[in-house]
């Protein structure tokens, strides 16, 4: 019964795209109806219903953002608005993220495509890259490593904001995340500046190896929300998103291996997320340096090399 009711109200929404709307404005205004009556959630990428809806619109039409009048009043063709009414019922009926149908995703300014092998991004680390770490650090690094890189978009716009004077190591657990981010890296030609790598954490990574930067955008999803999550998440790989009970399991092998990895005056960029609390629960007298971010979005914090020496022994023994 719930599969036919669904049925019927896609073909409503196919045949209104079709045969009633016309322009991109009317397109998009239609699908904000149709996702607020259904309650989706947005989170990969937007925040309200109407960046969601334009979003789908312009990934058609092939166009980058931002969207001006003239797109607005443009007319979709008939084609165009069949690929928009199959995209919308995917998303509403099987709360597919939009980027996972679309195939693209925007960081730090930059495009990226995504599929369902890698978490979509959306790491409040992008302000940090855009600033270029300022005041963290205060040169261009020689060599950053970015942990757990997913589809690589942040190994890549650390690269493109310092044009290529440095050398990123891309490292995931995951071989499919790495064929995404070798996809990105093509894409933006910097094969001699960023190297994907296939290591759980450092466990594959040279001894001795120095770093000026490390930056982890690890799992740090606990159970409880993982559990509790909207249906959404449940496209993303969990593999990405949940890290045990607390949410810091990969946070806490980080914490106690990174010394090994940073230069003398090197940092640690680390984000945790909604696990913050527990991090601080679990460290009570390290400093984490949590950053204030500007734009939104929270948990990122930051250690120096000379403070993860200092409390090496507290992150070993947690482990």
């Amino acid at each position: 019964m719930i599969k036919e009711a669904h049925n019927t109200i896609a073909q409503e929404i196919e045949n209104a795209l079709i045969q009633e709307l016309r322009t991109v404005q009317d397109a998009v205004r239609y699908l904000v109806s149709c996702f607020a009556a259904h309650e989706i959630y947005c989170g990969h990428g937007t925040d309200n219903y109407w960046d969601e809806a334009l979003e789908i619109v312009q990934a058609v039409m092939h166009l980058q953002p931002p969207c001006d009048d003239s797109t607005l009043n443009s007319r979709l063709t008939e084609k165009e608005r069949k690929i928009i009414a199959a995209i919308a019922n995917k998303r509403i009926f099987l709360r597919v993220p939009t980027p996972y149908l679309t195939h693209r995703a925007f960081f730090c300014g930059h495009q990226f495509y995504v599929d369902k092998r890698v978490i979509v991004p959306r790491s409040p680390i992008a302000e940090l890259i855009e600033n270029g770490f300022d005041p963290f650090i205060d040169r261009t690094p020689d060599r950053v490593l970015d942990m757990c890189t997913g589809s690589g978009c942040i190994a890549i716009a650390i690269a493109l904001h310092f044009d290529g004077d440095c050398e990123v190591d891309a490292v995931d657990i995951s071989e499919e995340a790495l064929e995404v981010a070798e996809i990105n890296i093509r894409g933006y030609g910097l094969e001699n500046c960023v190297f994907p790598i296939k290591s759980d954490l450092f466990s594959a990574l040279p001894k001795g190896d120095k770093y000026d930067l490390i930056v982890a955008n690890p799992p740090y999803v606990d159970a409880y929300d993982l559990s509790t999550m909207p249906k959404e998440f449940e496209a993303e790989p969990e593999l990405a998103l949940g890290s045990g009970e607390d949410g810091l399991d990969c946070a806490r092998k980080i914490l106690a291996q990174a010394v090994d990895y940073l230069s003398d005056d090197g940092v640690l960029i680390m984000e945790v997320g909604n696990s913050a609390e527990n991090l601080n629960d679990a460290f009570p007298h390290v400093p984490f340096h949590f950053i204030d971010l500007k734009k939104g979005g929270g948990g990122v914090f930051l250690l120096t090399a000379e403070q993860l020496k200092a409390y090496s022994d507290v992150f070993k023994s947690a482990l």
